[in-house]
């Protein structure tokens, strides 16, 4: 009798700490993130600043072995790509794509080579750099 009761206390005990330990769902309130003003959102990158981050990840892939920023060597200056394409969001998103996925016929036969390790953003980056090389602003 005496291990049917302990049992049993120990099964009540086990149901007791399962049932409080639980998920719960809550709601957020005004009091859990303060005031609007005390959320204010996170500060946008500007523009020059994701043209700084478009030079520098230029400047660390391989691009230079191709391109130069003034001068043609497999592929067109930068600078000519900039005189190329207006500086608009479709250009940049097209650019892009043609840095991760490659292309050619647009300066000739020779392919660009694709980058598929580089993420979209980062592209798009790159693209607002090589954009902005013949002072241009997007628009």
């Amino acid at each position: 009798m005496k291990r049917t009761s302990v049992f049993g206390l120990s099964l009540a005990v086990c149901i007791a700490l399962s049932s409080c330990g639980g998920k719960k769902e809550t709601t957020a309130t005004q009091e859990d993130y303060g005031t609007p003003e005390a959320t204010e959102a996170a500060p946008q990158t500007s523009a020059s600043e994701i043209i700084a981050q478009g030079e520098s990840l230029v400047k660390a892939s391989d691009c230079k072995t191709c391109h130069h920023p003034t001068n043609k060597i497999i592929g067109p200056a930068h600078t000519e790509v900039a005189k190329k394409y207006e500086f608009t969001a479709a250009n940049v998103k097209m650019l892009a794509d043609k840095i991760i996925k490659g292309g050619s016929g647009n300066w000739g036969e020779i392919p660009m080579t694709a980058h598929p390790d580089i993420s979209e953003a980062d592209a798009e980056k790159m693209a607002r750099y090589v954009l902005s090389l013949d002072g241009e602003k997007e628009h």
